[in-house]
């Protein structure tokens, strides 16, 4: 634990020191929504909260993702060579394969999709980004070819189910892998709607699979985790109300899918829809809203997703995230209980 922790806070000054430059190009680079992202004609919560963190810069998460990655790529091979001690349930090389692939093709969907709306690529269509059905069957392809490396290459088909013992999925375990995948990215990105609160929500969890994969004693995933984190941490302090920062979708992809993928090598996927039941509850309001309109032509909720509900009630941003928090961290101590018993 005392390595980890010594990989965190390098890991944090690391981005420490890159976040300020950074949020600097990203203003050179116009790199955030413009205020046309939504008619002024709409004056409902959910359009007037987005309209009021217009010209904040997005795309926070590709600075992680990209020195996460390179401090990924060395840490191994250093402690390797310095005599650490490195332990492994999965075949190393194959692991750390699954792990890269899901944080860079992920990020690279977000990247793309954050580039189409920012610079207004499809303006000839209006202020929408990568159409909704070609995400969902690129995300869907993605999933798919992670549940693919890890039933293949690691063998793993079998979930644990707490009280009742292991369940063998067999073929099967490539698609629940994949809708976990997909459900969490796309969750994760709808909770990124309030200053701290998915990034917040995301560092609270990834403790609780730092622990878990700790007591697997799974190195490459434990110092992934500690490297992500720090990098989470540090943006965090530029992401707090009132946020300077955003992850973007490069990030909320990225940083679900992973999360997702986490959970699963770590072979707790209960605990894993225990510790992100927050980002689950506001995605599937968004959905559920969704398919209301759609079927029944008339809205559930006043508004959607749950977070908005909340600041349509009168919560005001910092309460709705701080208490968001706060279940985080007693849903994580539920979540780990879960996971040992």
């Amino acid at each position: 634990m005392d390595i980890l922790l010594g990989v965190l806070i390098i890991s944090f000054i690391v981005h420490g020191f890159a976040i300020v430059p950074f949020i600097n190009f990203l203003y050179q680079l116009k790199f955030f929504k413009n205020r046309s992202a939504v008619a002024k004609e709409k004056t409902d919560e959910a359009s007037v909260h987005i309209r009021s963190k217009a010209r904040t810069p997005e795309g926070g998460g590709l600075l992680i993702l990209i020195i996460t990655s390179l401090i990924f790529s060395f840490s191994l091979p250093i402690m390797k060579y310095l005599g650490f001690e490195i332990t492994h349930v999965y075949p190393i090389n194959d692991e750390i394969n699954i792990i890269f692939f899901t944080f860079i093709a992920f990020g690279l969907l977000g990247l793309y999709d954050d580039i189409i709306k920012f610079f207004e690529l499809d303006r000839e269509e209006g202020y929408t980004g990568l159409k909704t059905r070609y995400k969902f069957l690129l995300q869907g392809l993605l999933g798919l070819i992670i549940g693919a490396m890890m039933f293949i290459n690691l063998g793993i088909d079998i979930i644990h189910i707490p009280f009742i013992g292991v369940i063998h999925f067999g073929f099967w375990f490539i698609p629940v892998a994949a809708f976990l995948v997909v459900t969490f990215a796309n969750a994760i990105n709808i909770t990124d709607g309030m200053d701290g609160l998915a990034s917040g929500l995301l560092m609270i969890s990834l403790f609780g699979f730092l622990m878990l994969s700790t007591s697997i004693l799974d190195t490459p995933l434990s110092i992934f985790i500690a490297l992500w984190l720090g990098g989470l941490i540090a943006f965090l302090y530029f992401n707090v109300f009132p946020a300077r920062l955003f992850l973007g979708d490069v990030g909320a992809l990225a940083f679900g899918a992973t999360f997702a993928t986490v959970g699963i090598l770590t072979g707790k996927v209960i605990a894993l829809m225990i510790i992100g039941l927050p980002f689950l509850i506001d995605g599937f309001s968004s959905l559920l809203q969704i398919l209301w309109v759609k079927f029944f032509h008339r809205r559930l909720f006043p508004i959607a997703p749950l977070h908005y509900y909340l600041l349509k009630i009168g919560w005001s941003e910092p309460k709705i995230v701080q208490r968001a928090w706060l279940v985080g961290i007693m849903l994580v101590i539920f979540g780990i209980w879960l996971a040992i018993i």
